[in-house]
């Protein structure tokens, strides 16, 4: 969720080739999870994979409660962090497609007022910069977070909207509107407050209609005000605590700091149906599918690209998959779908900053291109 680990959640990048990863069978899957967990690594992950008929596959790995030494839940539900940028960006393209918003009009047009701050001019930033990460605006977690010990305070702390975005007004590191990719979850709060500006209706009401519920979504939920528990089944999720180097079980904590850029909880299977339903022309009209799928660098040079809430990232077997993972305390998520059917999200219970190995990133990222690779 913050803007340091924001390209390692959201998505993945080939590191290397990977012998016959169009042949992987259904055991090297399951190597690659099982060697995602262990000491000095996660303590348990899960993973739903979709080939391109339509037929998906889970995988389980570690451990699903250390203190119990319970299982981890088949398609358990976990919180999915910035994965939630997803849906907040068609939230508004359906809006766009609507004509109730304008994807290239000032959000001061939408929020008279709201948004200011040093270097900051909302009648030059656009939705579309929004939703592109490309308005220059600054991270509100970044006032909140600068180091993993950072979230511990915050575990169990309520925060409004509004008080997120004063967060972000009061810094003094704003960009250029337009000059490039720049990860900012300020930018998917104002996303939220512009949806329910324009229809009277709350974000987590219009995300659940217009989403959720459209796309047959059975395990994905926006928790309620004050609700720190996940419902039903789901793996305990663990944060590290840079002071006793001890692993704390971090799954019930407040995700309001998250709200439209972060706070849903969902299912491996439930993203890879949403991602379906959305290449496949289910959530939003042609054009407005269109414009989400139209994408700029990352960074100079590079090949990942960011469209208007997703990343598009070059596979190994050739073409690109479409997605956006997410990093929040307890769970990590990357996930990808390809036009032609594939799909795939692997889960891990702890953030890439808990474990002590830090080649494990490499091997998921390397894990989810086998995945859709081998399918």
């Amino acid at each position: 969720m913050t803007a340091a680990v924001a390209v390692a959640a959201g998505a993945f990048t080939f590191a290397g080739p990977i012998p016959a990863a169009h042949t992987a069978p259904r055991g090297a899957i399951q190597q690659g999870m099982d060697k995602l967990v262990g000491v000095d690594r996660h303590p348990g992950a899960l993973a739903a994979v979709r080939d391109r008929h339509g037929r998906t596959r889970h995988y389980t790995a570690g451990v699903g409660d250390l203190r119990t030494g319970g299982e981890v839940p088949t398609n358990g539900r976990v919180r999915i962090g910035s994965a939630s940028k997803m849906f907040a960006s068609v939230v508004v393209l359906q809006l766009v497609g609507e004509g109730r918003v304008e994807l290239d009009a000032p959000i001061e047009t939408y929020l008279p007022g709201l948004v200011r701050g040093k270097g900051i001019d909302a009648t030059r930033i656009t939705v579309r910069q929004l939703l592109q990460h490309d308005s220059g605006l600054p991270d509100h977690t970044d006032s909140m977070f600068k180091s993993a010990g950072d979230f511990l305070p915050y575990q169990h702390v309520y925060l409004e909207p509004r008080a997120l975005l004063d967060l972000a007004n009061a810094r003094d590191d704003a960009r250029a509107a337009g000059s490039g990719w720049s990860y900012s979850n300020t930018n998917y709060l104002l996303a939220g407050l512009i949806a329910q500006r324009v229809t009277g209706r709350p974000f987590d009401e219009l995300v659940t209609t217009r989403v959720i519920q459209r796309a047959g979504l059975r395990d994905t939920y926006a928790p309620g005000v004050g609700e720190e528990e996940i419902r039903g089944r789901h793996p305990r999720g663990y944060q590290r605590d840079p002071a006793t180097d001890e692993l704390l079980d971090f799954t019930r904590m407040d995700p309001s700091w998250g709200w439209a850029a972060g706070h849903l909880i969902s299912t491996p299977d439930d993203l890879n149906t949403f991602l379906r339903a959305l290449l496949d022309g289910k959530l939003l009209k042609p054009a407005q599918l269109a414009q989400l799928r139209t994408t700029i660098p990352t960074r100079p040079g590079s090949d990942l690209g960011y469209g208007l809430g997703v990343f598009s990232t070059p596979l190994s077997c050739g073409g690109v998959a479409w997605g956006h993972g997410g990093d929040i305390p307890g769970y990590s998520t990357v996930d990808a779908a390809t036009d032609d059917g594939r799909a795939a999200t692997i889960v891990v219970t702890s953030l890439n900053g808990s474990v002590k190995d830090e080649s494990v990133a490499a091997d998921r990222a390397a894990l989810l291109d086998t995945a859709l690779c081998a399918n």
